[in-house]
């Protein structure tokens, strides 16, 4: 990441119950995702970036533009900032069609080469067959698609989405997915993406931040953030990692993929995943269990050799969160700490890790 090619966020702003106190360099391409609980100040970090409230001090800069410098008497308002805001409900036109609201958006761009972008956008999210439907006769996710095209159709430096998927119900919720996902490996702009769904996280991150009560709680790579238990971004059932690994065999018999990363490998369902394909996996701690030798005549295949890195406490005090390392990789397994002194296990014991679940988040 050039250093002139990054996003640039200080703000500090006094809320009600919290004050906003941050300062962030973020990558310069792909989805970078500030996530927390209702009310960690998610959205207020994208309404400052956006122009609409103002930080008492802050400095918002998209590569070389300065949309905000406190100290230098910087602010320029909304509509001079290139960015473009997806929000929670799609704020479509319902006097005009999908093809009218989306020449909306590009007569306001009023940049050169907008009809292309808004073509490529149009390809890009798939709705070419809706462009003569009326609004009203759209579902909640064909709803932000096209809120979504209408933003990118502005070509701008940066996309903020406030949780653009809260909304909609679970089955609209991976309608868009896979849209957003393609959106992210196929675009090369930054993207600000608030969420407080974990699966979203997994999916769609490539750099999170955490944030609670309007202070950084984490920031990084989504497999090193997820992985971190001793300040942990999740906690409870959703607990877990983000592996990334390779698809290097299938098994025609038994409807198997193997999954293969720095540090072991895994077999999952067969989905139709092509050999050599990149692939995200979530595997929570609660379908990781540990043994301190080699488990034989086990139901559990995927069975992953380590060490422990870490030891802490879980929210219950009879249980234990572990962290194990497997080459570069990590895993997090939710056990007794009955287990553990049964077990003898501590701080760089080998372990092997057995996996009785793996989603593959694609």
């Amino acid at each position: 990441m050039r250093e002139g090619d990054a996003l640039h966020v200080r703000l500090q702003l006094a809320r009600g119950d919290f004050a906003l106190d941050l300062d962030l360099a973020l990558p310069a391409s792909g989805i970078s995702v500030l996530f927390g609980s209702s009310g960690s100040g998610k959205t207020s970090v994208l309404r400052c970036v956006a122009g609409l409230e103002r930080a008492t001090d802050g400095r918002v800069q998209v590569g070389q533009s300065v949309w905000q410098d406190e100290r230098k008497g910087i602010f320029l308002p909304p509509w001079q900032r290139d960015l473009g805001y997806v929000f929670q409900e799609a704020s479509l036109f319902e006097h005009l069609n999908v093809e009218q609201n989306l020449a909306f958006g590009l007569r306001r761009s009023g940049k050169s080469g907008g009809a292309q972008a808004l073509q490529q956008a149009i390809a890009l999210l798939g709705i070419g067959h809706l462009l003569r439907r009326e609004t009203g006769h759209l579902s909640g996710g064909e709803r932000q698609r096209v809120a979504i095209a209408r933003a990118l159709a502005t070509q701008p430096a940066l996309l903020l989405l406030d949780e653009p998927l809260a909304a909609l119900d679970l089955a609209r919720r991976q309608e868009i997915l896979p849209w957003l996902e393609k959106m992210r490996d196929e675009l090369r702009m930054p993207m600000l993406y608030v969420t407080h769904s974990a699966d979203e996280l997994v999916r769609l991150a490539d750099h999170v931040v955490v944030l609670e009560q309007g202070r950084v709680k984490a920031t990084g790579s989504p497999q090193d953030v997820l992985s971190e238990i001793e300040n942990p971004a999740i906690v409870g059932d959703e607990a877990g990692v983000l592996l990334r690994g390779t698809v290097a065999r299938r098994d025609m018999q038994w409807q198997l993929a193997q999954v293969v990363f720095d540090g072991g490998a895994v077999w999952v369902r067969d989905t139709g995943l092509a050999l050599g394909r990149e692939v995200r996996l979530r595997v929570l701690a609660r379908d990781v269990s540990l043994a301190s030798q080699e488990p034989q005549h086990s139901s559990i295949q995927n069975q992953i050799q380590g060490h422990i890195e870490a030891i802490v406490d879980d929210v219950h005090p009879s249980q234990a969160l572990v962290r194990v390392r497997c080459g570069s990789a990590a895993l997090v397994a939710r056990v007794t700490r009955r287990a553990l002194d049964s077990l003898g296990l501590t701080h760089g014991s080998a372990v092997w890790a057995q996996v009785k679940s793996v989603a593959v988040m694609e």
